[in-house]
Order: C-alpha cells, then sequence, then structure tokens
C-alpha cells in the first residue's frame, strides 16, 4: 500500500459536517461522544438501536440521556434483521463448537447499517459511536480503522469488518481519551451514567448462560464424549454448546491435574489436554476481509486472535494461512482474527483450524 497514513478528513473541518448521528447505548461512552461532539460544533441527533427484546432497558436509558444532553434521540428497530445476522448464525456457530463473537458480525451487518440507513434518511452526512478506536485515511485515499490511544479500552477489533461506505462516514472521538477522562467528563456533565459499569456480556444474553440462551431459541448442540489426554473416553458431556476451546472451568471431571479444552471435534468428541498442550503454530481461515475491498496481501502482521489478546507478531501466506514464529495460546473456531500493521486495521478473517 502506498504512501502513509494521515488523520482522517472527516474530523477537522467542522464548517462542513455540521450535523452527525450518533449511536446510544445510555452508557457513559456514548453519552460522552454526544457531548464532545456538541462542543466540536456539531448538530447531533441520537439514535438508540432496539436489536432484541432484551434491548428495552438500553432503549430507555438512551433516551434519558438523550434528554439531559438537550438531544433527540430516534428510536431504531432492527430485531427482524438481528435475529437473521447475528442471533441465528451465532446459535449456529455454538453448536458446531465454535466460538463466535456476534459483535464483529452485528457492527457491519446490522448495527452500522442502520445508522447509515437512518442518517441517509434524516440527511445527515456523518455517524459516530463510543467506541474506543479511531479513523484514519491512507495515502490512496481509503479509510481505515485504527487503533486508539487507550490500549487497555482498544474496541479495533470489534470493527473490523467495516467497509468504505461505513468508515468514509464515521466518527470516533474516544480514541482519543482513557475511560477515566471520559468518566470524570460525565461526572463533570452530571450524566446519571457517569459511574455505570461497563458491560461485560453479550448484550443480548445479559445473565452470560449462552448455553441456556441457544437451547431456549430451539437449537442443540451435538452430543459426544469427553476425550481424557490419554484417549481415555471419560463419558458422555453436556453437548458442544456448553464447551469452548481453552475452557478450564466447568468440565465436571476430576483427573487429578487441570485440564482444558483442547478440541471440539465433527462429531461432537471434545478432546482434553493438559497444560502445555493448549498452545499452536498456526491457523487456517476463513471470509478474509479487508476495509478496502482487496485481498490481503502476504506478509508479516500483528495478529489479535481474541478481542482481548495483545497483537502478536505472525506471517500470512496470502492464501488463509496463519503461522506463528512464537506458539498462541488457544485460537478457537469461530473467533476472528484480526490483522494489524502501524496500528491499522489491515483484514480480519474467522479461524477454522489451528495447527499444531
Amino acid at each position: 500500500m502506498a504512501g502513509e497514513f494521515l488523520p482522517a478528513n472527516g474530523f477537522d473541518t467542522y464548517e462542513t459536517q455540521d450535523k452527525v448521528l450518533v449511536g446510544m447505548s445510555g452508557g457513559v461512552d456514548s453519552s460522552v461522544t454526544v457531548r464532545i461532539l456538541q462542543q466540536q460544533g456539531f448538530a447531533v441527533t441520537g439514535a438508540v438501536i432496539r436489536f432484541s427484546p432484551a434491548h428495552q432497558a438500553a432503549v430507555d436509558a438512551a433516551k434519558k440521556a438523550a434528554g439531559q444532553l438537550g438531544v433527540e434521540c430516534v428510536v431504531l428497530d432492527v430485531q427482524d434483521m438481528f435475529r437473521e445476522r447475528v442471533i441465528t448464525p451465532f446459535c449456529e456457530s455454538y453448536c458446531r463448537g465454535e466460538t463466535p463473537n456476534p459483535c464483529v458480525l452485528c457492527n457491519p451487518g446490522v448495527k452500522f447499517a442502520a445508522l447509515l440507513t437512518a442518517a441517509d434518511r434524516l440527511g445527515i452526512q456523518y455517524i459516530a459511536t463510543g467506541h474506543y478506536a479511531r479513523v484514519a485515511e491512507d495515502g490512496d485515499g481509503m479509510f481505515r480503522i485504527c487503533q486508539p490511544v487507550s490500549a487497555a479500552r482498544d474496541q479495533s477489533y470489534m470493527l473490523c469488518r467495516l467497509g468504505q461506505d461505513v468508515l468514509a462516514r464515521l466518527v470516533l472521538p474516544l480514541g482519543e481519551f482513557e475511560k477515566d477522562d471520559v468518566r470524570e467528563m460525565a461526572r463533570e456533565l452530571q450524566l446519571d451514567c457517569a459511574d455505570a459499569p461497563d458491560s461485560m456480556e453479550i448484550c443480548f444474553i445479559p445473565d452470560g448462560d449462552y448455553a441456556g440462551y441457544i437451547e431456549a431459541q430451539g437449537f442443540a448442540g451435538r452430543a459426544g464424549h469427553l476425550i481424557a489426554p490419554d484417549g481415555a473416553d471419560l463419558g458422555p458431556h453436556k453437548g458442544v454448546l456448553h464447551y469452548t476451546v481453552g475452557q478450564r472451568k466447568g468440565l465436571g471431571v476430576a483427573l487429578g491435574q487441570p485440564v482444558f479444552v483442547r478440541e471440539i471435534r465433527e462429531n461432537g468428541d471434545i478432546q482434553l489436554a493438559v497444560a502445555g498442550d493448549e498452545y499452536f503454530t498456526g491457523f487456517a481461515l476463513r471470509d478474509i476481509a479487508t476495509p478496502d475491498g482487496r485481498p490481503l496481501p502476504a506478509g508479516e502482521y500483528l495478529v489479535k486472535v481474541r478481542s482481548a489478546a495483545k497483537p502478536v507478531p505472525c506471517r500470512y501466506d496470502g492464501c488463509g494461512n496463519v503461522a506463528f514464529p512464537e506458539p498462541v495460546r488457544a485460537p478457537a473456531p469461530g473467533q476472528s482474527a484480526v490483522f494489524y500493521r502501524g496500528g491499522f486495521v489491515m483484514g480480519s478473517g474467522f479461524i477454522t483450524a489451528p495447527v499444531r
């Protein structure tokens, strides 16, 4: 890729961007995003998305925050789209023994699609969210997600599959701040959400019981047996949707030493392993996407294998295969692998098969 990365030109000429639609959740991050943009001269409209019945509390909280901030807040109902593009693929993936990240699917396929559609309907050019990331333009005029100032809050992983249609219109003010700074701004504004706890669970499964939720949707994971590290059959397990690669707790076996889930096989059997055997030298990928729509070039990158992981060096061969100079712990099928270079998201794909 030619040229150097430059600051995005959509966030520094306020005379030409007087309207912005901000995705709100009622939480501290999106509420402070509204205030920052107001202070920078934008005419802000809020939008809260009702993804599922579990999101009604967020809708109510967003309306309340919008009232405190003096902005209109429109409600976007995308429940049918969310079920089709996020909930069903999530459940199907778990039932195959994978570990999906629904935010990676939701952001391009539902959340930002809904925000762009609403912005077009309202005659608004720009959209914004409270994600901790940045947008930058490269020397070829392409926009890319960039890691934020706050390494501890980095949410670039979740935005890895956004394309130019979104990135060219996206403003991410919180990419320049630490979380403590954002909370302090909320306190100064006397927002009710200033000290609200961060959400740590999947938004449509607030109690964290993935297996119970998936079964309630009418899905059933494959049956099979737990297989000990030495190959012994330990008997039937509860169904593959109750387990994920790398899991250590809740296995229901006592072998005299700690074990974890190393592999969930196609036949439903779950291979356990002892500490030290959870490391792999590479993996294969499917459905590779890049911000500019072009193939991801072969070469050296940093890659994250889960949202909270640190980026580690790797080599991508240009044909869907990744190799590590040092083994990496438990890359799980279904998770996204996100490639970085110079702090910028260069592409991503879904892990299919770890390589020992």
